[in-house]
């Protein structure tokens, strides 16, 4: 296996067990707005595209129809697991994908099934991502901080990694 399938699959396996990325988009009035959003996926495809379900009527899809260059931000402090992924979005009508990726909470939000006219079906090609993972202890990670106040260096307490996907 090569680097970047290495790292692709390390980023794949940091992201499945997020159940909540923060999704960015730029609004039209220049500003950057992100909201918590749930990825569809159960594995990161050939095609290293995310996949997430919006309102139609929400802002997040008209500001995609402006500027379809997205971030979305993915956290679990509890496993110190940060994971950050640059991408273009877009909006498709593939009923067959809507299929495949519905999910009992997705009926909360879209009563209608994956037929739902509200319901839209948003791909995020990754063009490229950054991912920080923390395997030392809390314990440990306290020493080396304590260490780099000392020292003056600071402390390497994480793998991390960029992958570029495009």
């Amino acid at each position: 296996m090569n680097d970047t399938n290495a790292s692709r699959d390390k980023l794949w396996k940091m992201i499945k067990g997020i159940k909540f990325a923060m999704f960015t988009t730029r609004h039209g009035n220049g500003h950057l707005h992100a909201r918590p959003m749930t990825t569809q996926n159960k594995a990161l495809e050939s095609d290293d595209s995310l996949w997430f379900f919006m309102s139609k009527k929400g802002d997040p899809v008209d500001d995609l129809k402006a500027n379809p260059v997205v971030g979305v931000v993915y956290a679990d402090p509890s496993s110190d697991t940060y994971v950050s992924v640059s991408g273009t979005a877009a909006m498709l009508g593939d009923a067959a994908k809507k299929e495949q990726l519905w999910n009992k909470a997705a009926e909360a939000w879209f009563p209608g099934g994956p037929t739902d006219p509200d319901l839209a079906l948003v791909q995020v090609q990754i063009i490229h991502a950054n991912y920080w993972d923390v395997k030392e202890s809390k314990l440990v990670q306290l020493f080396a901080m304590a260490k780099s106040v000392v020292t003056g260096k600071p402390p390497q307490l994480s793998e991390h990694a960029e992958v570029r996907m495009r």
